[in-house]
């Protein structure tokens, strides 16, 4: 086993908050500064420090968190979002001493004995890095340097407020873990260990600290826990013999242009961005890759942000991206960017190998002429002209048909297995009417027929007056009740289905509402 290498560890306490908050710096909640917490399968797993001042907690349920705080703002753990906005962070880390290392988002590690010898002591360099990261708007972080990460780790989150860094010095790892609890190993178990287990079964043992743990023999822990307990046994001895593995700086992939003084045509600002997006794909095929999804952000002349992932059915080059900039700005415009935009960034949000992507040795296809066509079309007309539909969900049959813009990926699958009480099961009429088209139904006496309180008819049907003709109804069935926003005076519908079968074997799917008939679709 390797000697424990001197590591400084950053900690970023409540990481997913600042991430939010950082991405959010307009909203509401973030001007007001209320108190915030993040929630992963209905625990908290973060929150601010106005909320924990109110008696949030770390690990509560969501009812017992917002029973402490009625004014928590719920927010929902998004990971991706997390290591989004820490990326920039370690980019900047990177420019003061380089090779560090992601142990998640929110905490990184780098060798200390560089940085330590370029900034005159251990110490000097973590409270250089916490300056610099304050000037940037990260406050609050803290640093820890000791023998290996793990120990270093334990240090950065034993510091306070008023002292951010914590420094244990060599060789004194044990005497500093030894009064630790031993819940502390739970991240460091091999992931066939549930969150806990091991700790609590340690707990069942009578060994409740890290000195504790430490002083057990080896081979019983080797013989009770394997060789994931071993290696907890050494790290609560101070023996963590991981090296820091610092990670290879991704290529810069974005690309922004800044204008001075702000723009507020789209097309000023769609003809700023060419060369940007020659560049952006350029930089992309010089790696053999192909963007997308597309990542495009505006930012305004006062900090309005407007964000979208924009996608491909083929991958982006220079024209599409271009096209997708104006059509971003052609949905906000200047409710959202009242001053004029300031700054553009692209960047790519998925990647794929450009080999995946070239043309076939005999020309482009049926599907690429098409989508060529298509997508030539839509840039001439905007976004939304060129739709596909798609099934999606709902109790009415025009809110099933979902038109998708042509490029973007229809997201409507959890739509559609929701339930829907009231829905119609399959199969589906074939034509379904936009617009529900005004019917009579009408007895036998010619009377208009309606459907009673207990949801009984005043007569049975008889006959169907649809497009100016009159159908005789050989057979019917219903009614089934749909009701809808029975809360909500304003948007509550309540109306009967039914289906008939004229004389001239078409079928029919009609709705009963407020004593009005119309025709919702069609059998064919």
């Amino acid at each position: 086993m390797h000697e424990p290498t001197r590591s400084l560890v950053l900690w970023f306490p409540d990481w997913p908050v600042t991430a939010y908050l950082r991405e959010a710096t307009t909203s509401a909640a973030a001007r007001a500064g209320a108190p915030i917490a993040v929630f992963e399968r209905n625990l908290v797993v973060a929150c601010s420090a106005s909320a924990r001042e109110q008696g949030v907690r770390r690990g509560q349920r969501r009812r017992d968190a917002q029973a402490a705080c009625p004014r928590l703002v719920v927010i929902a753990a998004d990971e991706t979002r997390d290591h989004r906005v820490f990326s920039p962070v370690v980019a900047h880390i990177e420019q003061l001493a380089p090779g560090v290392q992601i142990v998640r988002a929110g905490l990184c590690a780098l060798r200390a004995r560089g940085p330590a010898r370029y900034y005159g002591g251990e110490a000097e360099a973590a409270h250089v890095m916490l300056a610099t990261l304050e000037e940037q708007g990260i406050t609050g972080v803290r640093a820890g340097v000791a023998d290996g990460p793990f120990t270093a780790e334990q240090a950065a989150r034993a510091t306070r407020v008023e002292a951010p860094v914590r420094v244990v010095p060599a060789g004194e790892a044990g005497a500093f873990l030894s009064p630790l609890p031993v819940t502390v190993l739970d991240a460091s178990i091999a992931p066939s260990h549930a969150i806990g287990e091991f700790a609590g079964l340690l707990a069942r043992l009578g060994v409740h600290t890290l000195g504790a743990f430490a002083e057990m023999e080896v081979d019983r822990v080797r013989e009770r826990f394997g060789e994931p307990g071993v290696r907890s046994h050494a790290l609560a001895a101070g023996g963590d013999s991981r090296p820091v593995q610092p990670r290879t700086p991704p290529p810069e992939l974005h690309r922004e242009v800044a204008f001075e003084p702000p723009l507020e045509l789209a097309d000023q600002i769609a003809f700023g961005m060419r060369i940007a997006a020659d560049a952006f794909v350029t930089g992309l095929g010089a790696l053999d890759l192909v963007c997308t999804e597309l990542r495009v952000e505006l930012i305004g002349d006062r900090g309005e942000r407007s964000e979208r992932v924009w996608l491909h059915p083929g991958s982006f080059d220079a024209p599409a991206v271009v096209d997708r900039v104006r059509w971003q700005l052609a949905e906000g415009g200047k409710d959202v960017f009242p001053m004029g935009v300031a700054g553009v960034r692209i960047s790519p949000e998925a990647i794929d190998a450009a080999s995946h992507h070239a043309k076939g040795l005999f020309g482009a296809g049926t599907d690429e002429r098409v989508h060529h066509a298509l997508s030539r079309v839509q840039a001439m007309l905007g976004h939304r002209s060129v739709v596909t539909p798609v099934i999606g969900g709902g109790r009415w049959l025009a809110e099933r048909q979902v038109p998708v813009p042509w490029g973007d990926r229809a997201v409507t699958t959890k739509e559609r297995a929701r339930p829907w009480p009231g829905s119609l099961p399959d199969p589906l009429p074939a034509t379904v009417f936009p617009e529900p088209r005004l019917v009579e139904v009408t007895d036998i006496a010619g009377a208009a027929v309606s459907v009673g309180e207990r949801e009984v008819l005043s007569a049975p049907p008889a006959h169907l007056d649809a497009a100016g003709r009159r159908r005789r109804i050989e057979a019917w069935a219903g009614p089934w009740p749909i009701s809808e926003r029975g809360w909500d005076p304003l948007r509550a519908r309540f109306a009967h289905r039914f289906q008939i079968v004229d004389a001239e074997g078409a079928a029919w799917l009609l709705i009963c509402e407020a004593g009005e008939w119309r025709a919702e679709g069609r059998y064919d």
